[in-house]
């Protein structure tokens, strides 16, 4: 009974995590099965369509990357704002989000053409290159969704409202699918557009998870607690305090995957196998950390408010509680990863004879087993660096991630063209720099500087909420 009450109940416990972090796991392993299901089935058509997408689509996602991350702070403010007792600027902070990011839309349709000079530096195989330019070309006009449903997702994030964001994302996966599979395949009595099918589908999907949100977000007593419509204007006062403590967050999520990006695309110059290869290990490695993004975002979402209440200890209390349950989730992953890597890689092979995917398949089955090796340190990082997320500390966990993901490329550039290494020791070293620099999160966050930081000054703290002031707007 101790233990239960020691670990599972009262503020930041485990009860009170996994009420808000199982919506966000859910709706982050939604989007995951949706990317994964895009490349199944495009896996069917050929290996190098599924690679081609995955070049396509991060590529897309790396054009959106700094405004994702800039508006995502939103949700820390929203947070600390609902712990400080003053919900009127909840819509507020939401607001500043939603001007960003319709502002950022016309920017990032102009820089399209950079996406298509990177494919051609990075040195993508023609084969590959053709396809993967028609996919980025499209996706590229549906990243308006992306950045909408970013704002909206914080909004609800940070008022603990999160089962909004799962629905929202259980339905723009079940519509991805299905027009996924009639549009790359051709059925019911739609035209087979194969990858161009894939991006349209992605797309529509994106929409309507869009309008889930959008539809929640207009609930009269969401308008009228938390202000939504009413405070839906400029504020510099807001804008300024969401630019200084998300930039680092922007320039962390552009920056990292310019680098996640570069390092696949590294991958795929050196052949077509190959691509298929790491775009197969990645599909998995997708699965094992996106689902943890939730618990990263609950992680953030927590921190902030009882920082905003000015509770510290309590706040500590709700990083271990996402710690604990990171390490239960990446405990299954570690064994899948070590005891059936063959079979994983085996799910996308492509229907017909194809001596590319046989090709990488030994390659493939060798790197899964590779990454059983970081799997559990990928819970750690995410949990720390939301606390100090969460906490304010964004300059320093954008520093210790930069640095992680870009000390990858030289890496990468060193053991191919110096040293000439094969796939499999080029990975090997990627996955030791990984776990390394990795611990770095961990020594950021003991230090407890963290403590010290004060988004909200006391001239805006209306109320520090007693414990069960978090529950009404939590509960889910």
């Amino acid at each position: 009974m101790r233990f239960l009450e020691k670990h599972f109940a009262g503020d930041g416990g485990i009860r009170e995590m996994v009420g808000i972090a199982l919506p966000m796991v859910v709706s982050h392993a939604c989007d995951t099965i949706m990317t994964f299901t895009d490349r199944l089935f495009l896996s069917r058509v050929g290996s190098v369509h599924m690679s081609a997408a995955m070049g396509g689509g991060l590529s897309t996602f790396l054009m959106i990357s700094f405004f994702l991350g800039l508006t995502g702070y939103s949700t820390a403010l929203v947070a600390q704002n609902l712990g400080a007792g003053r919900k009127d600027r909840c819509g507020t902070a939401s607001a500043q989000a939603f001007l960003i990011a319709i502002a950022a839309y016309p920017l990032i349709l102009a820089a399209a053409p950079l996406g298509h000079r990177f494919f051609e530096v990075v040195g993508v195989e023609p084969e590959q290159l053709a396809l993967q330019i028609a996919y980025f070309d499209i996706m590229i006009y549906g990243t308006i969704f992306g950045l909408l449903r970013g704002c909206l997702s914080s909004f609800f994030s940070g008022i603990g409202r999160t089962r909004v964001v799962m629905i929202a994302a259980m339905v723009s996966m079940v519509v991805n699918i299905a027009a996924n599979y009639a549009l790359i395949y051709g059925k019911w009595g739609l035209p087979a557009m194969g990858i161009r099918g894939a991006a349209w589908g992605t797309i529509l999907g994106s929409a309507f998870g869009v309008a889930v949100l959008g539809i929640a977000y207009s609930q009269r007593w969401i308008r009228e607690e938390f202000c939504v419509f009413s405070g839906f204007r400029f504020d510099w006062r807001m804008m300024k305090r969401l630019l200084h403590y998300g930039y680092p967050a922007g320039f962390e999520f552009l920056l990292n995957m310019l680098a996640f990006t570069s390092m696949v695309l590294i991958f795929h110059s050196r052949g077509l196998a190959t691509a298929a290869a790491v775009t197969t290990v990645f599909n998995w490695d997708m699965v094992s950390f996106v689902p943890l993004i939730g618990i990263e975002i609950a992680v953030t979402s927590l921190m902030g408010r009882y920082m905003g209440a000015r509770r510290p200890e309590t706040a500590h209390r709700a990083t271990m509680s996402g710690l604990k349950i990171g390490f239960v989730y990446s405990s299954a992953i570690l064994f899948f990863f070590v005891f059936f890597p063959a079979q994983l890689v085996d799910v996308f092979r492509p229907r017909q004879a194809d001596a590319v995917f046989e090709a990488a398949r030994p390659v493939a089955v060798f790197m899964i087993r590779m990454a059983s090796l970081y799997v559990m340190i990928e819970a750690m990082v995410v949990v720390f660096a939301g606390a100090l997320r969460g906490a304010g500390d964004t300059f320093w966990a954008m520093a210790i991630s930069v640095t992680l993901h870009w000390m990858l490329i030289p890496v990468l550039l060193v053991m191919f063209h110096v040293f000439d290494a094969s796939v499999e020791t080029a990975w090997m070293v990627v996955v030791g720099v990984f776990m390394l620099f990795s611990l770095l999160f961990y020594l950021r966050y003991r230090s407890g500087k963290w403590k010290t930081i004060r988004v909200i000054g006391p001239e805006e703290v209306l109320v520090v909420l007693p414990a069960e002031g978090f529950h009404e707007v939590g509960e889910i």
